[in-house]
């Protein structure tokens, strides 16, 4: 199975780390293709943001379109998501819902670690479209000023650990998700340091993606996530253009 990562923010070095991390979860056999938001900003963390990582995602599928059997949205938040779902008939699966999934198979309640007090809000927002607020504990996050978005493990791990515990004492949390793609792989080596499971968004979303690529569950031709209806359109990249363009 071949599966496009698309990273929606604009920085190369959170697509190799992504990469990296995503390399060492897939399963022996699985493809995996990579790319990077060609405009945006460099990390996603409010609301307009996201609509422009949505955006640059859902152009980057339909250039590609043909290229995968699966598609991962790779940003916390899920920009875009529910719109490219529409848009194409293979699974598609964002870090945030494959990462609230993977935490409910593990516990009752779990709470959300950040890297950005501004970005709790949209958090928020996302695990209330997932109808999973009663089961949030919390979403604590850093407040600091980051040095540069590649080195937020490097500078901020202690703390993060930290957070992650008061989350567990204080908040009572059964699991804690560690959240974004500067995080990724930082699940894997705090393995055992905290006292419940924890969770990383980018190695979940690849697995829960080849579970829905070898489950072939079909795609919606009815319902909230068929097709959208043909209708005018206008300066749109002509990949994306096409595909909303086809008649079946």
């Amino acid at each position: 199975m071949r599966i496009l990562v698309i990273n929606p923010n604009i920085s190369e070095a959170l697509t190799n780390l992504i990469a990296e991390e995503t390399r060492r979860a897939a399963s022996p056999g699985t493809e995996l293709l990579f790319a990077t938001a060609p405009f945006g900003v460099e990390y996603i963390e409010t609301r307009m943001e996201a609509v422009i990582g949505g955006y640059a995602s859902a152009c980057i599928a339909a250039e590609r379109y043909g290229e995968y059997d699966g598609v991962i949205i790779d940003a916390f938040g899920d920009p875009g998501l529910l719109g490219i779902k529409e848009l194409l008939d293979v699974p598609v699966v964002g870090m945030t819902e494959a990462a609230l999934a993977s935490a409910c198979l593990l516990g009752q309640r779990f709470s959300i670690i950040a890297i950005s007090s501004r970005i709790k809000a949209w958090y928020l927002e996302t695990v209330e479209r997932s109808h999973l607020t009663t089961r949030l504990a919390s979403i604590r996050s850093l407040n600091d000023n980051l040095r540069s978005i590649s080195t937020v493990q490097e500078d901020h791990t202690e703390r993060l650990k930290e957070l992650a515990v008061q989350a567990v004492e204080q908040d009572g949390a059964d699991v804690i998700i560690l959240a974004g793609a500067p995080l990724a792989g930082l699940a894997r080596s705090i393995e055992g340091q905290l006292p419940v499971p924890v969770v990383d968004g980018v190695s979940s979303a690849v697995r829960h993606c080849e579970s829905l690529i070898a489950l072939k569950p079909g795609h919606a031709v009815k319902g909230s996530f068929a097709r959208p209806p043909l209708k005018p359109n206008k300066g749109l990249p002509p990949a994306l253009a096409a595909l909303l363009n086809r008649t079946r």
